[in-house]
């Protein structure tokens, strides 16, 4: 037989019990909410340091490279860092962010917009590969391609690109496919992902460094102000990398999941 103090008894023990999985609640919700407002800190630097590096990079080009221009194969080639800094460094540095950036959004809708800026980040890709190319080829006499580390590593990496968004399209947006071999296949991918990004950044210093010997030979080691801008400009790729891979790996800045997430994943309509 329950007596009145063993049911008050049990009537308190229910009640704290709510009580503390409601403070749990609210201490999630505020841990939730400082790590969105720490990414938000961190990622307005990014997007700060992101657009000042593609400025850099037209800058270091209208200024001591001679611009730009379809007229002569020197001229043509400076499209080649341009729209591969805008290309592979920034967009594709905030491509890997996009779930972590637009986190109130539908994860199909964050899937598709992810899969569009990676298109556009292979038409900027072939077109700055078509600048060093032409550049080559129509240069007197003509210059070798692919000869240089750059160039072997920019081979790599724009094959394990394409090699990404090809598997990334059958895996994640062909419809009918499985939700376990889409859970198996996740980890790949955004590994994969990570690693190419920072591919990515290793080719863009090593092919600035090469243009700076290239251009400045003997010169170089005088300290000449190309030289200076271009061991900046280096620097400022390697920071945007650094942070951009930071913010795409740390657990805290990770999008919660949304209910509709389940049902996207098992292929049922939304």
């Amino acid at each position: 037989m329950v007596t009145p103090e063993l049911e008050n008894n049990r009537i308190e023990e229910a009640v704290t019990l709510n009580n503390m999985t409601e403070e749990n609640r609210n201490k999630a919700s505020s841990q939730h909410f400082n790590h969105v407002a720490a990414y938000s800190s961190l990622y307005t630097i990014f997007q700060i340091i992101g657009l000042l590096l593609v400025f850099c990079v037209f800058y270091w080009i209208l200024n001591f490279r001679g611009g730009f221009g379809f007229t002569e194969p020197k001229i043509i080639f400076n499209w080649h860092p341009l729209l591969m800094t805008i290309g592979f460094v920034y967009l594709f540095a905030n491509s890997i962010l996009h779930y972590r950036t637009f986190r109130s959004l539908k994860k199909r809708d964050l899937k598709n917009q992810h899969a569009i800026i990676h298109g556009c980040i292979i038409v900027l890709v072939l077109l700055g590969g078509w600048a060093s190319f032409a550049s080559h080829i129509y240069s007197n006499p003509p210059t070798p391609n692919l000869y240089t580390l750059h160039s072997w590593v920019g081979v790599v990496t724009i094959s394990m690109f394409l090699s990404q968004f090809i598997s990334g399209f059958v895996s994640f947006l062909y419809p009918g496919i499985a939700a376990q071999y889409r859970e198996a296949v996740m980890p790949y991918h955004i590994f994969f992902g990570i690693f190419n990004f920072i591919l990515a950044i290793a080719t863009s210093v090593l092919g600035l460094c090469e243009k700076l010997i290239f251009a400045l030979d003997k010169e170089y080691k005088n300290f000449p102000k190309e030289g200076m801008f271009g061991n900046f400009l280096s620097l400022l790729f390697i920071l945007y990398g650094g942070l951009a891979v930071y913010l795409v790996t740390k657990p805290e800045f990770k999008r919660a999941p949304k209910p509709e997430d389940g049902v996207l994943l098992t292929g049922a309509l939304e």
